[in-house]
């Protein structure tokens, strides 16, 4: 039903193949357009997304729920809710599984 496909990457130029496993799994999951950049040209893209060269991320102080130290987390902790250190939050995620 697929056969290899060579197309050319949108923002390289080059070549690349697009492979029948690939196509059917662009098929599998209902996707209707071939991909326009090649593997490399994706990952740079996807790398630039998700913080190459992004600030660090903002840090609030907390002190642990369960064990009382003091920490740093990602989000701004809200009054009466519980927040956990990394430590904590691993263990209770664990014994939850």
């Amino acid at each position: 039903m697929f056969e290899d496909k060579v197309l050319v990457c949108q923002d390289c130029g080059q070549e690349f193949v697009f492979t029948t496993g690939e196509q059917e799994f662009y098929h599998e999951k209902g996707f209707e357009n071939e991909p326009k950049r090649c593997r490399d040209c994706r990952s740079q893209r996807r790398t630039g997304r998700t913080g190459g060269n992004r600030a660090p991320r903002e840090m609030f102080p907390a002190t642990c729920a369960r064990c009382g130290v003091e920490t740093q987390v990602p989000f701004n902790p809200v009054a009466g809710r519980p927040v956990y250190c990394n430590h904590c939050f691993q263990e209770m995620k664990e014994s939850a599984m």
